[in-house]
């Protein structure tokens, strides 16, 4: 007779702060396995289709923040019911102040729970007492589904947006678990008109999404992971230890760490969107082969700096009001988007910076226009120096805080020298490899990227499956012990 630990089953579907669900696990594979033979029974029939994914996306979200998911189901609730008395008020001042009540709600819930500590830290500074902070624990994602709502309010006051009839499928829209927790953060005027239409899953579209699938899991689990546990991570927790030459590549290091880890979400959260019928805008777009600082942010987490532009400088009146008017909004926009990420002085500071570029760069262009074409050399001069201008800002972002930081910066300007470097190959010798590959596979030219992906879509069953068997079996050679939740988590 079999002795089966029921107590071990409950105790693997409850939640736990220590290993939240997420889409690198393999607890989440059997788990997407059970949703998706069921998603392809109740598929057709639209009622069960938004009933059962927002009930599965409400468990999904309890597995990464537990009995928060209630929040996440409040907040659907408020927003819902102020989008639709904005719709059907008669005045404008009445739309308008329904509006401001929802800013005031979502972003109030923002406030509390990611900056309450800092801003009573940053008065205890100011006023030198001292301050014991708060146990207030940061949901998952709150950030992401918090502009996400706002999206869908905004755009009906503005009158882009038509409110939806039932509250069911507004909570499809907000609680869609693949992109709930981190991203990407989708319009309401892109997703909610996707859900009244005929669920179609091509085969294209299922060897597109095993695609993203796969190469979001081997950016993840293989390449960030590996090379942040066995190296990032022990420079930025004590950067003194190490030389500069291996301070100024640890840095490279997370700069390839945040945008695979970050990217390998989106890949992955496009994929499974896609392999149940629905589309998402891309999110990165190889951010490091940039140029310039403005072509950085058109590459970079597209959806998050796409929604400031859209909902923050342009409501700020973006680039109507004269220059020095533009300059400032841009710079604002950028400061709260680096508040957003954190709430830390080091993260208003990443965003001034960015904001500071930004505006020299329009600056520069304004005054010396640039030439249809440039030479090569010009090319990757501008190149360079955008690229170590973001790296430069990323020890800022990783950093515990400013004394990391400088500590970081000390160590590359004045204990720096490339005579340990065959020693640095011959003591971390996968991870340079993997930081060597990473980087390569990202600067790899657009068109190859198309055709590999084209040769996979179009490829056989058989070797379909052989690489993703081959993927699986890598990623269980590089796994760690513990579960690394995606950098994006924490905001």
């Amino acid at each position: 007779m079999l002795n089966i630990d029921f107590s071990k089953i409950v105790d693997l579907f409850t939640y736990h702060k220590d290993e939240p669900l997420i889409f690198s696990s393999g607890l989440f594979l059997v788990f997407f396995t059970v949703f998706m033979g069921i998603y392809a029974i109740v598929y057709k029939n639209h009622r069960a289709k938004t009933t059962f994914v927002t009930l599965f996306s409400l468990y999904f979200y309890y597995k990464s923040s537990g009995i928060y998911f209630i929040l996440l189901l409040t907040s659907t609730i408020v927003d819902y019911s102020l989008a639709d008395w904005i719709f059907k008020a008669k005045k404008d001042l009445t739309k308008k102040t329904i509006l401001i009540l929802s800013l005031v709600l979502n972003l109030g819930l923002l406030v509390y729970f990611k900056y309450t500590n800092f801003f009573f830290e940053l008065v205890s500074n100011i006023s030198g007492g001292h301050f014991e902070p708060f146990d207030i624990f940061l949901p998952v994602g709150v950030s992401f589904f918090t502009f996400q709502s706002l999206s869908y309010t905004i755009d009906i006051y503005r009158g882009t947006l038509k409110p939806v009839k039932n509250i069911l499928d507004y909570a499809f829209f907000v609680t869609f678990f693949p992109q709930l927790v981190a991203g990407p953060i989708v319009r309401a005027v892109d997703f909610i008109p996707q859900i009244f239409k005929p669920v179609v899953v091509t085969k294209d579209m299922i060897g597109k999404a095993v695609f993203l699938i796969s190469s979001g899991l081997i950016k993840k689990a293989i390449i960030a992971d590996y090379i942040s546990i066995n190296f990032v991570d022990r420079i930025f927790d004590n950067p003194m230890l190490y030389s500069g030459l291996e301070n100024l590549i640890g840095v490279y290091g997370y700069a390839l760490q945040i945008y695979c880890d970050f990217s390998g979400y989106s890949d992955m959260a496009i994929g499974i969107a896609l392999l149940m019928g629905f589309h998402f805008n891309i999110n990165f777009d190889s951010s490091y082969k940039s140029k310039n600082i403005t072509e950085f942010w058109r590459r970079w987490h597209i959806s998050l700096s796409t929604w400031l532009k859209d909902y923050l400088y342009i409501s700020m009146g973006g680039n109507r009001k004269g220059k020095f008017r533009t300059y400032f909004n841009l710079f604002i926009t950028m400061v709260l988007g680096g508040l957003w990420h954190g709430a830390g002085l080091r993260f208003v500071l990443w965003g001034a910076f960015h904001g500071l570029a930004l505006v020299f760069h329009k600056l520069f262009q304004s005054l010396f226009p640039v030439k249809k074409k440039n030479s090569y050399l010009q090319l990757f001069i501008s190149w360079f120096i955008t690229f170590h201008f973001v790296c430069f800002c990323w020890i800022f972002f990783r950093a515990e805080n400013m004394k990391v930081a400088g500590e970081v910066l000390y160590q590359i300007f004045n204990n720096f020298s490339l005579n340990i470097f065959f020693e640095f190959i011959k003591g971390y010798g996968y991870v340079f490899s993997l930081i060597i590959i990473g980087y390569l596979l990202h600067f790899t030219p657009k068109s190859i990227e198309i055709k590999t992906e084209k040769l996979f879509i179009n490829s056989s069953l058989l070797v379909k499956s052989v690489f993703v068997v081959l993927v699986i079996f890598v990623l269980v050679q590089f796994k760690s012990s513990e579960i690394q939740p995606f950098i994006y988590f924490q905001f």
